[in-house]
């Protein structure tokens, strides 16, 4: 079956689609439909119905999400395109913006057209200086053609969008310390209530989606939402999804596939299976804080709700494997070590309990692990889940968790030996 080519039906390798390009496959046909025939409400009725869920890693439905905007609120208010792609094994932001820029900018002005908001931000991460000049291309480009600025395409609705490079922490990508980021503050992530569609930056109404999330509108309002929702393989999933590949995989693509394919399609038919015809051991299935899969998992369907019943994540959609020489101990270890690097340090069970997390680890990776220290890294994997201010801690005990659920006897070998089984 041919999969429905949307974020990336532009794509062309070392090449970026900017707006004669764009326009000939349809593009701002979504936002001359919006401006035109739709009000906003209708806009935000057609996002609901279409199931797009968010596609930074929370899943969180965007429709929903829009819905929740105090879109009648006067004075300023905010859009804001998170870009700030830090997570190990994710890259299908850039990717994209890589692709086919315009898709954002248009997908920004009619999300900011249903919410009534006159200013956007693209977060950009700090790396990404190609995406940031490509953006910024498109956003000239998308002014000049008069779908950005002042009474856009004649309809009365103004919108401008501006582009803002990050510091660079992995905590920026929290929607509010992006906030606080983009205010010139520290970006330690706020308390909420309020949340950021009641007073989110500089105080004011704010709504922030992920880049991928966006890019869908336009195809939204073009297609219409029962035929975006019919692109996905479940009945629960909605639309296609950009899976970026990397890990021991004998080709490492980012792809453009259903909602839904199964774990074991993804790898075999566009990663082309496990390299040097090693097994499959573990894979991470949506970023570096989501709890592995293993090959009893080869069947389960990448969408949300598949994968929450098989006690992980679809997070960001991007897929790393691990063959069967991999210590799934140095593993956890090795993704552990980032997430205690990128605490804000803002509460105890992040600022201090992943560093105990590492210290557990690294002792039983060296042979220097004893049973009870099994039992204190359960204990850690159940002091910090749930109990830190943010998602970060909550997200690296993501694979920590897993590691006790799914390789006990890997663990309990490196302690029975006292060394690495894996290691000659």
């Amino acid at each position: 079956m041919t999969t429905p080519q949307l974020l990336f039906k532009n794509r062309v390798p070392g090449e970026t689609a900017f707006l004669d390009v764009y326009r000939r496959g349809g593009g701002y046909a979504g936002l001359e439909k919006a401006l035109k025939t739709m009000t906003p409400a209708e806009v935000t009725e057609e996002v609901k119905a279409s199931g797009l869920r968010g596609r930074g890693g929370a899943g969180f439905p965007t429709g929903t999400k829009w819905s929740f905007f105090p879109a009648e609120a006067g004075g300023e208010k905010y859009l804001v395109a998170n870009g700030d792609e830090m997570e190990p094994g994710t890259y299908k932001d850039r990717e994209l913006l890589r692709a086919d820029p315009h898709q954002l900018v248009e997908g920004m002005i009619i999300a900011a057209y249903a919410m009534q908001i006159p200013v956007g931000y693209v977060f950009v991460r700090f790396a990404y200086e190609e995406c940031s000049r490509n953006l910024e291309r498109a956003i000239d480009e998308a002014k000049e053609a008069g779908y950005l600025g002042g009474d856009i395409l004649g309809t009365g609705f103004s919108f401008e969008l501006h582009v803002h490079r990050s510091a660079g922490r992995y905590i920026l990508g929290e929607e509010t310390a992006l906030l606080n980021g983009l205010e010139g503050r520290r970006p330690n992530p706020r308390s909420k209530p309020p949340f950021p569609a009641q007073a989110g930056l500089f105080g004011r109404p704010t709504n922030v989606n992920n880049v991928e999330t966006l890019a869908n509108v336009p195809h939204i309002l073009t297609g219409g939402a029962e035929w975006f929702s019919g692109l996905a393989r479940t009945k629960k999933g909605a639309g296609t999804k950009l899976f970026g590949l990397s890990g021991h995989l004998e080709k490492t693509p980012c792809v453009e596939l259903p909602v839904g394919i199964s774990l074991g399609e993804l790898v075999e038919t566009h990663g082309g299976g496990v390299r040097g015809g090693r097994r499959f051991k573990a894979c991470l299935p949506g970023g570096a804080s989501t709890p592995f899969l293993t090959r009893d998992h080869w069947d389960v369907a990448m969408d949300f709700d598949s994968l929450a019943e098989a006690k992980s994540r679809l997070g960001t959609g991007c897929v790393t494997v691990f063959d069967e020489s991999t210590c799934m101990v140095a593993a956890t270890l090795n993704l552990n070590r980032f997430f205690a690097r990128e605490s804000c340090g803002w509460c105890t069970p992040c600022r201090d309990g992943l560093p105990l997390v590492n210290w557990l680890l690294e002792r039983i990776e060296r042979g220097e692990g004893k049973a009870e220290d099994l039992e204190m890294l359960r204990d850690q994997v159940r002091n910090i889940t749930g109990r830190s201010f943010c998602a970060l801690a909550e997200g690296a005990m993501g694979p920590v968790e897993a590691l006790l659920r799914l390789f006990g006897d890997e663990l309990e070998d490196h302690v029975r030996k006292g060394r690495c089984p894996l290691k000659p």
